[in-house]
């Protein structure tokens, strides 16, 4: 590898080296677009869709829901989210043996985007087969794009945390934006015009990314010779250090034929279709949550009679691997209530109407929200067009129609809100708040990890499960002892976000970080799998216990759910800080 004008070379099948962008790889920004496109259309499809199950049945109306009530929409989106994790472990097996993670990525967009195509009809066979093409499309697409930023970036590790670090903008962006505009277009003209928009932006995005092949090399392409050394290498490795036993494959069996069976049954079950566990039902537990106790069971041991057969050092890291996964459960199902409850609150229980100098100052705020960051990404969009333009134009063309239709869809949003006397915040508008704080926060908290105060990995996890609590505490509060009927102040919910957000940075990036470091290479993918498998298992939970919120406002007060989850992530950052001597200890000196 040589340089060129400062800038770096190597053969000329991998173009995407001769060309930087704001200090980095061109490519990335391929990348970070493709991934942007995505997360637009996933997150502005995930925030409506409890607000269809549960709206009301309005015949003839694009408003029309299915008139669920919260525990059977939280059921069906909980299956929903806990399959989003557990299909990207397949995904990624498939990629790296059979297909590769270029191939990967365009298999699972196309199937996305049929997907949200399907969502766009309002019939209900259109609908749950849009929501299984977005599980599968999912588990190609999601574990494959970081496997080919890694493989962009294998010879260059200095920038590998800043380039990252900008994908991860890319995912918040789209998030944002997606959130804002899908939201914001369902809420005035109806929920189908909502999902579809999200399916154009992921057909875009997918064209986008299929048309920057001349730049990308030979990224992500499967190159079966090496594929095999390595299978050899690893299979032998593994065999002789820990083979899974018969045993080991009939509890994996048993564990997930009980475990699938039951992320479907629960939503059948709930909206009166079949119970497949009914027989087992007792007077104080049902059927299907006794099974569940029978499988977590039949998992933890299978987890630690694997972990104890390796030597001491591996042993105990893995201990403390599977340790941080089970707190992970307790600030997931706590934080995920965005996406289930805090829905259902901000549209039943928050004051959004506005009037007057609060609809102006609300519309100036937002318009600062809107046009500012989608005109820096519009920038860097400008600044990769100058500089990749002969090798992929049509690709540039395709990502200038995106932000040609983004901008408008901007500027028609804010049209119509400042021209208004009065308005109502759209209920997906919150949701948006996550994604910004992200962005403006995110930078400020990374520079603790580089810093002397750095803490270790129990107190990120304590601080972080702290801060959700102090969000939860501070809507819980809001809503105390109000009167029925009354509404609850958007700021409380505000803060909510920012608190949420905060513990979200202390504990998801570095998540993953610890499981790179304390795991040995041979052993990755089954690690990874169980902490995916552990945040696959919170959204369910998260999702079911959100589906709870009206039956407990019913039977106590709205503040009594908030409290609950003010109690529940509490306990475990404390529980959490307390085992930070032991932590360490299994670390071995990992930090």
């Amino acid at each position: 590898m040589g340089r060129l004008n400062g800038e770096i070379t190597t053969s000329p099948s991998n173009d995407f080296f001769k060309s930087n962008v704001l200090g980095q790889r061109s490519g990335l920004f391929v990348l970070f677009f493709t991934e942007m496109w995505e997360r637009f259309s996933f997150y502005g499809m995930r925030v409506l869709l409890m607000q269809f199950l549960t709206a009301a049945v309005i015949q003839g109306s694009p408003f029309s829901g299915w008139a669920w009530t919260a525990q059977q929409a939280g059921a069906l989106y909980g299956t929903y989210a806990m399959m989003l994790y557990l299909t990207p472990i397949l995904g990624g097996i498939i990629a790296d043996k059979y297909i590769g993670s270029r191939k990967a990525v365009i298999i699972g967009s196309a199937i996305m985007t049929l997907g949200h195509a399907a969502m766009a009809f309002d019939t209900a066979i259109m609908f749950f087969l849009g929501l299984i093409c977005l599980v599968i499309g999912t588990g190609f697409f999601k574990p494959n794009m970081p496997s080919i930023l890694g493989e962009m970036y294998k010879d260059l590790p200095e920038k590998k945390d800043g380039a990252y670090t900008i994908f991860y903008m890319g995912v918040n962006a789209g998030a944002f934006f997606g959130m804002m505009l899908c939201g914001y277009i369902a809420e005035t003209y109806g929920w189908h015009w909502g999902f579809g928009l999200a399916g154009i932006f992921m057909l875009l995005g997918t064209l986008q990314f299929v048309f920057a092949k001349p730049l990308m090399g030979n990224l992500g392409i499967l190159d079966k010779s090496v594929t095999g050394e390595k299978k050899e290498v690893t299979v032998s490795d593994t065999d002789t250090k820990n083979p899974f036993t018969l045993r080991d494959y009939v509890l994996i069996a048993i564990v997930s034929i009980i475990g699938f069976v039951y992320a479907f049954n629960d939503p059948l079950s709930k909206n009166g279709i079949i119970d497949v566990f009914a027989g087992l039902d007792t007077s104080f537990l049902r059927g299907q949550y006794i099974m569940v106790i029978v499988a977590l069971i039949l998992f933890i041991y299978l987890i630690v009679s694997r972990i104890l057969r390796y030597d001491k050092t591996v042993r105990d890291r893995m201990f403390a691997v599977v340790l941080l996964a089970f707190f992970l459960i307790f600030f997931f199902m706590s934080f995920e209530q965005g996406a289930t409850s805090l829905v259902i609150v901000a549209r039943d229980n928050i004051d959004r109407a506005l009037t007057g100098t609060a609809l102006t100052t609300f519309n100036v705020v937002n318009g600062l929200l809107t046009i500012v960051p989608l005109s820096i990404i519009s920038w860097v969009l400008i600044k990769l067009a100058k500089v990749t333009w002969d090798k992929i134009a049509i690709s540039n063309i395709v990502l200038f129609v995106c932000f040609g239709l983004i901008w408008g869809a901007a500027i028609w949003m804010l049209y119509q809100e400042f021209n208004k006397e009065a308005s109502e915040i759209k209920v997906s508008w919150f949701s948006i708040l996550n994604s910004f704080f992200i962005i403006a926060l995110a930078s400020t908290v990374s520079k603790i990890w580089e810093s002397k105060y750095n803490p270790s990995a129990a107190f990120k996890y304590g601080f972080g499960l702290i801060l959700v609590a102090i969000g939860f505490l501070i809507i819980g509060l809001g809503s105390w002892g109000i009167a029925p009927g009354v509404k609850i102040s958007m700021v409380f919910l505000v803060l909510t976000y920012l608190f949420h957000t905060l513990g979200e940075l202390f504990i998801s990036p570095v998540g993953l970080s610890y499981v790179s470091k304390l795991v040995p290479a041979r052993m990755l993918a089954f690690m990874f799998g169980i902490w995916y498998l552990a945040i696959a298992i919170a959204q369910k939970v998260a999702a079911v216990l959100g589906g709870q919120v009206e039956t407990i406002q019913q039977e106590y007060s709205l503040s009594h759910f908030f409290f609950l989850f003010t109690a529940i992530p509490a306990f475990a950052g404390l529980l959490v800080m307390l085992f930070n001597p032991l932590i360490k200890r299994l670390m071995h000196g990992i930090k």
